[in-house]
């Protein structure tokens, strides 16, 4: 309303100003309200930002983009207007505009005061003539004096007049001519006119060009240009006593050109307005700054009601899809709401929803199939913990992967702890790691490796324990084969007992076969030879009597020592198979030392039996046996030697727990310990150290420990005066039920 007022108001100031005042306080009240709402609405923003409601920042971020966008263009517009409009007024009153409109005015009014100046001497000339005439007529003809109508006419003509008239002391017109004569009411002259000519003998006036008139004029004939015009009225001379009291007075009329009256009432009415605007234009000033400042509140208002409508509008759609990316982000695939809306933000938001479904279905088939690989992995992983057989798994870089407990109880080294690294760098498989993987990379390139999808092989493996001490051999039978993204699978089972039995039975047959076909002839040998003796012997003297009885008696001793030897073989072929009764181990060992009295007076046998021994189940006469052959063993290897000791251990192993695990028997010497050849094949008939020796000793002790379900180890130590010696272990767990009752005194059976 204030703006198109203030566009009205160059033509209709005073109606403008009229109503200024309570037009700018009802705009500053407005203004106020418009602040106070965008105040309220900032507050609230900031309230919910302050409080970290989700989008808040968004919102701000878009209101203030947006606010900005609005107001900045605004107050730029605002400073130059303001500018423009304060300099703009004070140009309109410059110093040369004034001047210029008071030299239009002056230069106006004396052109026009000219004119009624020449106007007042022509008519006052002419009233002397007029009357100068009237009064010879009288003079000469005694009649009375009247004036013509010819002679107002060519008076008329003579002073280019409108009008020129005779009136009388009242001002009505006595004659007339011009237009005046042709009027029914003629325009009397006033009673100032009047007055004034009396007065001074003549008197003119400018008429038509004062505010009124001019009003008057153009309410009259509104199309019409104004009319101005100048009146002059003289006193007529009457020297007649009879006219003396009728006083008469000559009115001359004369119009302006309209063109000068135009320029004179425009210059007049310019210079009006311009003082009426100078004394105003503190007024108009405010009122052009106060206009400016109540459209700039408008205009921020507006941005800022835009900025906020805006911000959410376009905050709505990303508010719903910033929320659902964080429940997604959060793992809520549920459905997501879809903003109504055609546009790009709408489908945006639907392209979410649809993609937040996918994803929930996508979960729903992952999580069921990683239930099933779950399941799978698990059965999987439970058929390797309960595999007997080791198994390993190496990456495509030959690192170890997985690992199955059947592999560490087969290695006994923790291999489970080198998750990550080659098989290699596991202490004590420095020259296995690279057999196997070398075996993997020979199938790999082998023209067989397309027929069989693995490969089979057999590795001596010899381990060592965490003190450095070798541990026994043992022979590994390993299946390899390739996985997919290069990884391999290694496979393998200990089979030493397996080959040892192969061997042993192996030994079986040929000892059977031996005692069969070398048994049967040594007999007919030794009867021949004695025959021979008994013939020959008294028929040879001298030299040939006693070569014969030397032949003889070694034909004799050879047979019975081939005798011996064929027993040794019927006795590992054929051993009987084992009694099992409740026995205790300490009793058997005190028992079998009895035998060996003279070696322990002389210190070369020493005994050391663990107290609270439990029963094992076993045969009797077969672990004296084993005792007996373990002795004489240990014995033998340091007879030659000056500090040569042998130690008999038996000790109880139990667990965390405190449950029994095993009763084992140690029989340890310093004679030197076994070679690297002997150690791998120990139990291996006919493997001895001894130059006389069959080899047969360990062969029978491992086969009566298997009997018995026992486990034997021999091994390299160093324990008795730091010398070198070997060590050869029974581990019995078969134990009689119920539990056996201890022996009170190990010593107590020893002196026994």
């Amino acid at each position: 309303v204030l703006a198109f007022m203030l566009a009205i108001a160059t033509n209709n100031s005073s109606f403008y100003e009229r109503y200024f005042d309570w037009l700018l306080w009802v705009n500053v009240a407005v203004a106020v309200v418009l602040a106070l709402v965008i105040v309220i609405a900032l507050a609230r923003l900031l309230l919910r930002l302050r409080r970290r409601k989700f989008g808040s920042r968004l919102l701000l971020k878009l209101a203030a983009i947006f606010a900005l966008v609005g107001v900045l263009p605004g107050v730029l517009i605002y400073t130059v207007s303001y500018q423009f409009v304060s300099r703009s007024i004070e140009s309109w009153f410059d110093v040369k505009v004034e001047g210029a409109l008071d030299a239009g005015l002056s230069l106006g009014r004396g052109t026009l005061d000219a004119q009624v100046n020449d106007l007042a001497t022509k008519t006052r000339l002419a009233a002397e003539r007029l009357g100068d005439s009237l009064n010879g007529n009288g003079n000469g003809g005694g009649s009375r004096n009247e004036v013509q109508p010819l002679t107002l006419e060519r008076l008329r003509e003579q002073l280019s007049a409108q009008d020129v008239a005779i009136v009388n002391s009242s001002g009505q017109v006595i004659m007339a001519s011009g237009g005046l004569a042709l009027s029914l009411v003629p325009e009397r002259a006033s009673a100032t006119m009047l007055r004034s000519a009396r007065s001074a003998r003549v008197v003119s006036q400018l008429e038509g060009l004062d505010d009124d008139s001019a009003a008057a004029v153009t309410a009259a004939t509104p199309n019409a240009a104004p009319q101005a015009r100048i009146r002059a009225l003289a006193v007529l001379p009457n020297s007649s006593i009879e006219l003396a009291a009728q006083e008469r007075f000559l009115m001359v009329t004369q119009v302006l050109p309209a063109s000068l009256a135009a320029n004179a009432l425009a210059v007049q009415t310019a210079y009006r307005e311009y003082q009426e605007r100078y004394l105003a234009r503190l007024g108009l000033r405010k009122m052009y700054i106060g206009t400016l400042t109540l459209t700039l509140i408008l205009a921020v208002f507006g941005a800022l009601l835009l900025a906020a409508a805006l911000a959410n509008q376009l905050a709505r759609p990303l508010l719903v899809l910033a929320e659902g990316v964080r429940q997604v982000s959060q793992g809520d695939l549920s459905a997501k709401p879809v903003f109504a809306s055609n546009d790009e933000l709408g489908g945006l938001t639907r392209s979410f929803a649809d993609m937040t479904e996918q994803l929930s279905e996508a979960r729903s088939l992952v999580q069921r199939s990683v239930t099933q690989v779950e399941g799978a992995r698990a059965n999987l992983q439970t058929i390797l913990d309960n595999l007997t057989a080791g198994v390993i798994v190496f990456d495509r870089e030959g690192r170890i992967d997985t690992v199955n407990p059947g592999a560490t109880r087969i290695i006994r080294l923790p291999l489970s702890a080198y998750r990550g690294r080659q098989l290699a760098e596991v202490p004590g498989l420095g020259h296995f790691g690279p057999a196997v993987w070398q075996r993997f990379e020979l199938h790999a390139s082998s023209p067989e490796a397309g027929e069989r999808d693995h490969w089979q092989d057999s590795f001596e493996l010899q381990t060592q324990t965490s003190d450095g001490r070798d541990r026994d051999s043992m022979t590994l039978l390993v299946r390899g084969a390739a996985m997919p993204q290069g990884a391999r699978l290694m496979v393998f089972d200990d089979i030493t007992d397996v080959v040892s039995a192969q061997r042993s039975e192996a030994w079986s047959e040929v000892a059977r076969r031996l005692a069969h076909e070398i048994k049967n002839p040594l007999t007919p040998i030794q009867l021949s030879a004695e025959r021979l003796q008994h013939k020959l012997e008294s028929k040879l003297t001298g030299t040939d009597q006693a070569m014969l009885v030397r032949s003889v008696g070694t034909i004799v001793n050879q047979v019975q020592a081939m005798k011996a030897l064929v027993n040794e073989f019927r006795d590992y072929a054929r051993l009987p198979a084992a009694h099992l009764t409740p026995l205790n181990l300490n009793e058997l060992v005190a028992e079998v030392l009895g035998l060996y009295a003279t070696a322990q007076e002389a210190g070369q046998l020493n005994a050391d039996l663990a107290a609270d021994m439990p029963l094992i189940v076993g045969d009797a006469s077969q672990l004296r046996q084993v005792i007996h052959n373990l002795l004489q063993n240990a014995l033998d290897a340091v007879v030659d030697k000056p500090e040569g000791c042998v130690k008999v251990r038996t000790e109880v192993a139990r667990s965390e727990t405190g449950g029994l695990r095993a009763v084992r028997l140690h029989v340890i010497d310093n004679g030197g310990g076994f070679s690297d050849k002997v150690l791998k094949r120990a139990f291996e008939p006919y493997v001895t150290t001894k130059t006389r020796g069959t080899g047969l000793g360990l062969a029978v002790v491992k086969k009566i420990a298997d009997e018995h379900g026992a486990r034997i180890r021999i091994a390299n130590v160093m324990q008795i005066g730091n010398a070198p010696g070997a060590q050869v272990s029974l581990s019995f767990s078969k134990f009689a039920t119920p539990p056996a009752t201890a022996v009170s005194s190990p010593a107590a059976l020893l002196n026994t």
